[in-house]
């Protein structure tokens, strides 16, 4: 018989880790094959490429994005081949087997809970064509009308137990792959299904060591973990990252769910001697407000938090994402707005604004009427209003968290928000509030817009709405532009100044040798010709690295020329070119 695993991942990037697992754990069955899709892709086509193998049995892994085109899937599949076994698992599924297996007739089992050896005991089971399932622990299925459920199964003990899931490396190059060093998580959340399995359980240091070994030399483009909290065993988790450093992998980035207030002083010290951008932590704060953080069961200390993420901010060697999410209990608009200004002032490389998603199976969708959630039930299952919030108040946060997202989590536009920020606005959640507000009276929520459409928004917000000190902005705008832009052309609407006369004395700059020791080491065998392509030279009509680094205070603004050296370097993770002041060689 053959069998067919699959899934939909949300982006082509993207891989799978459960339908490896589930590969893995049969590795000695013949004739299993693995596909991956998209949930971008039309589902007639999937359909048809699943039937082209001529399975017997299709397993799907089903998450919160791709339930809906799996169903879909599924009914072509059994409609033009009734006899074909049909296996869905995964979270979307695990909490709400025997109402699927109710009402979509098409679907034959359910894996509920931790799945490998449930799977394996049900490939094995249906190639012996034995229909008697009620012995195989975590399985839902139809005898008859009738949905049986049988007992869970048992978490499994030893981790190592499960084969690897990357024996087979094909295909993964350039891509983000998940990984797992352990299962479950210390802490009791419940917006969270992690709190639905107690204790955490954790694979061998040998066995991970093994495994990321044979990534690295893969060169994928990300080992995303996914462990709930990475940093639950200190000395574990150094020594994995201690491994990363050594092995010294290049163009490759390693990201981690961590919790800031068990980063002491000791984890603080090895991680600031870590590559820049090789590592990249995801914090959950969610929220500052006291009364939401306990009603959700989160155990944490904000203050340490802020402190340690400031701490690491100023190693500037690992990007950070910071989440915040909206529709909590007993968090309001104002309580809301207060959180998000207390962890956008640590200007994290990512602030990413989420909306609460009720998951089957969390402690908050069970108590879905004690907080007046108001939700659709299906996926993604995002809380619309609530007893606090309501959904006048979430669209609004919507409109700021797409700003959010194009603006505030781009480096590209850090300096001209922090100008505006801190030079005419209350807080930062006050000017993405009055930024939100043009944003949909000017209609630009209705299309998409370019990199370059956008810079050019923020001037005309400035330019209608601050109206003040619009040569500081322009000169701080250009800054910005150029800094993250390797685009000679820079917009019309930009002033410029002295363009002739640095465009004709470039190449003497260039020409001389010892400047190019002081400024462009890396260069200095390199003709000017080529130099010219990856650098750029600016006129500014003040002193704006002193400018930013004063904090953007207007009233301390030193209004002298300075000329500046952008130097672009694409392979950095944080900083996307070097700025040098050569102003000395242009005004002798």
């Amino acid at each position: 018989m053959k069998t067919i695993i699959t899934t939909l991942n949300s982006k082509f990037i993207h891989s799978s880790l459960s339908v490896r697992y589930l590969k893995s754990i049969c590795r000695d069955i013949p004739n299993i094959e693995v596909y991956e899709f998209t949930i971008n892709q039309n589902k007639d086509y999937i359909a048809g490429e699943i039937y082209k193998t001529k399975p017997d049995i299709v397993a799907f892994s089903c998450y919160i994005w791709n339930l809906e085109e799996t169903l879909n899937i599924c009914e072509v599949l059994k409609i033009v081949n009734p006899s074909i076994k049909i296996v869905l698992g995964g979270p979307e599924v695990s909490f709400d087997g025997e109402n699927i297996l109710k009402k979509y007739s098409f679907i034959d089992f359910i894996i509920y809970g931790e799945g490998e050896l449930t799977f394996r005991e049900l490939i094995i089971r249906l190639i012996d064509k034995k229909e008697k399932y009620m012995d195989i622990k975590g399985l839902i299925y139809r005898e008859k009308e009738k949905v049986i459920i049988n007992e869970p199964r048992p978490l499994i003990k030893n981790l190592d137990t499960i084969p690897s899931p990357y024996e087979e490396l094909s295909g993964l190059k350039n891509k983000i792959v998940y990984y797992e060093s352990s299962r479950g998580c210390p802490f009791n959340c419940q917006f969270c299904l992690s709190s639905t399995i107690k204790g955490v359980r954790f694979f061998s240091l040998d066995r991970v060591k093994e495994d990321l070994g044979k990534l690295i030399d893969a060169k994928v483009r990300q080992v995303k973990f996914v462990d709930r909290t990475f940093n639950t065993k200190k000395e574990y988790a150094m020594e994995i990252m201690k491994f990363i450093m050594d092995k010294d992998p290049k163009n490759m980035n390693f990201h981690f769910e961590v919790t800031a207030h068990l980063l002491d002083k000791e984890m603080l010290d090895f991680l600031s001697k870590a590559k820049e951008g090789l590592f990249q932590f995801e914090i959950g704060i969610q929220s500052t407000n006291p009364e939401t953080i306990k009603a959700i069961g989160r155990t944490t200390d904000i203050e340490k938090a802020k402190e340690v993420t400031k701490i690491i901010k100023s190693y500037k060697n690992i990007h950070q994402h910071l989440d915040l999410i909206a529709g909590l209990p007993y968090e309001d608009y104002n309580t809301f707005r207060d959180s998000f200004n207390e962890i956008y002032e640590l200007r994290p490389e990512k602030l990413q604004l989420g909306f609460l998603k009720l998951l089957k199976g969390s402690g908050l969708r069970k108590n879905k009427e004690k907080y007046g959630f108001k939700f659709l039930d299906r996926p993604p299952y995002e809380v619309l209003a609530t007893e606090y919030i309501s959904y006048d108040e979430m669209l609004k946060l919507k409109t700021i968290e797409d700003l959010l997202e194009k603006y505030g989590n781009e480096s590209s536009f850090e300096n001209s928000l922090q100008y505006i920020i801190k030079n005419y606005y209350d807080s930062p959640f006050c000017f993405y509030e009055k930024f939100a507000c043009y944003w949909e009276e000017k209609e630009y929520h209705k299309l998409s817009h370019s990199k370059k459409k956008l810079y050019k928004i923020l001037y005309e917000f400035y330019k209608d709405v601050v109206r003040k000190n619009l040569n500081i902005f322009n000169e701080i705008l250009k800054f910005d532009y150029i800094t993250n832009n390797v685009d000679f052309n820079i917009p019309n609407y930009i002033n410029r100044v002295d363009v002739d006369k640095l465009r004709s004395e470039r190449h003497d700059f260039l020409q001389n040798y010892e400047n190019l020791l002081e400024y462009l080491p890396s260069y200095k065998n390199i003709s000017p010709r080529k130099i010219i392509n990856e650098v750029h030279f600016e006129t500014f009509n003040f002193n704006i690295i002193d400018f930013i680094d004063n904090n953007y205070r207007v009233k301390e603004l030193r209004k002298m020329k300075t000329t500046l050296l952008f130097i672009y370097k694409n392979n950095k993770a944080l900083n996307k070119c070097e700025v040098r002041d050569v102003t000395d060689k242009f005004n002798s």
